[in-house]
């Protein structure tokens, strides 16, 4: 899996720019959290599917975006999360045990 870094406010913006062509993924990952290193693992396990690209978001360097992600797309900050975003909106989100590739997967092939 290649993961492309969300580290500022102006690469959040292409983002949502991008995903009004092909949706983006947002992978929120705390380096303190043993859940959120497994299910990063899970997600790097599975070939990268091509129809959406991939961010990680290190949510202990980069808060402010990690907030920034929470209050554009009007949904509750969890770690880990994933978002897939579609036409600038967030089309899906789960956190922690919910995230799976093959959901993620099944989202992107229906938006």
């Amino acid at each position: 899996m290649h993961w492309k870094d969300l580290s500022t406010e102006s690469k959040l913006i292409e983002i949502i720019e991008k995903s009004k062509s092909k949706p983006q993924v947002i992978y929120k990952h705390s380096t303190s959290c043993g859940t959120s290193f497994l299910v990063k693992e899970r997600l790097e396990e599975n070939e990268t599917p091509e129809s959406a690209d991939f961010y990680l978001l290190d949510l202990l360097r980069y808060r402010s975006i990690s907030n920034l992600v929470a209050s554009q797309f009007k949904i509750h900050h969890e770690s880990p999360q994933v978002l897939v975003i579609k036409d600038g909106v967030c089309v899906y989100n789960k956190s922690h045990s919910g995230i799976k590739m093959d959901a993620i997967v099944n989202t992107l092939e229906t938006v």
